[in-house]
């Protein structure tokens, strides 16, 4: 009998220790009680803050870095006008800092700014609910703050009798809060089986789970926010360039085969203002595209083609007020014409803008949305010159615009030392695979900018020289008998031949070596193709695009 009961005591004490080890951490007392709670959503998010919630004169407010972590990552101090900017899909807003008030979207006012604690800049968050698309619910007496998404699904139900919500899916756990029957719940949503569970948020804020059988009532009071895409499947765009000394084109009754987005050059900088090119052609061509359900994307560009206008840009995107009246021209633009969208098309700048601008793509993004404008964006390929490739930071274009758009050409252009293809095949792959693993943009958002022109290269004892060649006069550059040579690393055919003292290099961009650049777009699901530029094109061509985009 002694023998039997010391067995029981040692098994008494290991099953305590195995239970012990196994269920301890589901007893852990793990609320944090010196400070107010945050819980954002689904998640008690205090423990992992930068700084602490603080409230006065119930007014909650949030610390910069951790409206940064949680809502803007691109949140920007502007120390020139002592100001906060801040924007969250569809909307920016100007936050002065110790006073003032705070206008959202350039227009609403709200009687609140940011303040400095412990030389921390803090956000009034609780007054600032429409910018970031919260509902914000303060429970004094358990110093618990919540912040609700109102983008997302939201899911409720009721307890059928009073009921314990426990730490952890299972009876032996430690209870986090007890409801009463008729008591609403938000049910969290979880990607796991909880096997008869659920995991649910308080009205206390508290987050845990309960026994699904407990539960009834369940009805979702709000749907999640679908996102709709204004082309479904790939976008096939052309640009319309014409000067700002000519009209729009008139297309009459003509329907172009292959197409669903249309970038007419309608709009530029000049003398520091945004200049319109559209007028009664323009407004017929608009109609045009609107009757043949084309989306109209007008082109604005920065015409930097002068270190005076070069500087002149440089000022506009060094600062945030005149950044801001240039953002009002071009959506005031937007509804006067009722555009579909927009495509940005600055380049050369100076490398030292790239953030300044990469701040002007951030605040025109949301301003643009507020319009249901498509937002697309011009830049060239991630590596090359200083103010015309360096000058993009396309992880951050890629995150805010809708669209980067990759001008895939001038691989090698005017200024090139030695000739060679203007868009080779394995450079083109190349510099789409250095988008998606190196700048980390995402492939959907990537729209392949394809020429319908090369170069003819002469090089002679003068030198060497170029001159563009559309697609659509290949030919009549192609003298009789010269043997065409098909170039496998470009994809593309190419020739060579001699004629009085000079030699001249051609490759060629027609039907075949574009084709196989759309087929990139489907091999690394892009977006879909730009090409540029109308007029330039064979009318075969369009036939090719058609089919491989299946417009």
């Amino acid at each position: 009998m002694k023998n039997f009961a010391k067995i029981v005591v040692v098994m008494a004490i290991l099953l305590t220790i195995i239970f012990a080890l196994k269920y301890a951490p589901d007893f852990e007392k793990t609320e944090i009680t010196d400070r107010t709670n945050l819980v954002i959503n689904y998640t008690n998010v205090t423990s992992k803050m930068k700084n602490n919630v603080y409230v006065e004169n119930d007014i909650i407010y949030l610390s910069m870095e951790d409206i940064k972590n949680y809502y803007d990552k691109y949140i920007f101090y502007d120390k020139t006008y002592n100001r906060i900017i801040s924007t969250y899909r569809d909307n920016i807003a100007y936050i002065p800092l110790q006073n003032g008030s705070t206008s959202i979207n350039d227009v609403k006012m709200v009687n609140a700014h940011a303040i400095t604690l412990n030389e921390k800049i803090y956000i009034p968050i609780s007054k600032l609910e429409e910018l970031y698309n919260i509902k914000i619910t303060y429970i004094k007496d358990k110093n618990i703050i919540i912040f609700e998404s109102l983008e997302r699904e939201f899911k409720t139900a009721k307890a059928s009798k009073k009921i314990s919500v426990k730490y952890k899916s299972s009876y032996i756990s430690r209870t986090v809060d007890k409801i009463y029957s008729n008591e609403k719940l938000t049910i969290i949503p979880v990607d796991n089986d909880l096997k008869g569970w659920v995991k649910v948020r308080t009205k206390n804020g508290k987050i845990g789970y309960v026994e699904e059988k407990n539960l009834t009532e369940i009805k979702i009071e709000k749907e999640q926010e679908k996102i709709t895409k204004q082309v479904e499947g790939n976008i096939s765009l052309v640009w319309e360039y014409f000067s700002e000394y000519s009209h729009a084109p008139e297309r009459g009754q003509v329907k172009l085969e292959g197409v669903n987005v249309v970038s007419p050059a309608f709009f530029y900088l000049k003398d520091g203002l945004l200049k319109e090119n559209v007028g009664t052609y323009g407004e017929q061509y608009i109609q045009w595209a609107k009757n043949n359900n084309y989306k109209i994307w007008p082109m604005v560009a920065n015409n930097t083609d002068s270190a005076e206008k070069k500087e002149a840009f440089s000022k506009i995107m060094n600062d945030s007020k005149l950044r801001l009246e240039l953002i009002n021209s071009i959506v005031s633009y937007v509804e006067k014409y009722d555009l579909d969208g927009i495509n940005l098309d600055f380049e050369n700048m100076y490398q030292k803008d790239k953030d300044v601008f990469s701040r002007f793509v951030i605040e025109l993004a949301p301003r643009l949305k507020t319009k249901n404008a498509v937002f697309s964006v011009d830049v060239t390929a991630p590596d090359g010159s200083p103010d015309w490739s360096l000058c993009f930071n396309r992880n951050v274009i890629g995150n805010v615009a809708d669209y980067i758009v990759f001008m895939a050409y001038d691989q090698n252009g005017v200024s090139s030392k030695t000739p060679g293809t203007v868009a080779g095949y394995d450079w083109v792959e190349k510099s789409i695979k250095k988008f998606l693993e190196q700048e980390e943009v995402v492939a959907e958002k990537i729209i392949l900018g394809i020429p319908f022109y090369t170069r003819l290269w002469k090089e002679s004892s003068q030198g060497l020289s170029s001159s563009v060649v559309s697609m659509k006069n290949l030919e009549k550059n192609i003298p009789e008998g010269v043997e065409i040579i098909w170039d496998e690393s470009c994809k593309q055919n190419y020739i060579q031949y001699e004629k009085n003292g000079t030699t001249y290099k051609m490759w060629l961009e027609d039907e075949k070596s574009v084709m196989y650049k759309l087929e990139l777009i489907n091999q690394y699901k892009l977006a879909g193709a730009g090409f540029w530029v109308k007029g330039f094109e064979k009318d075969s061509i369009w036939g090719i695009i058609k089919e491989k985009l299946n417009i």
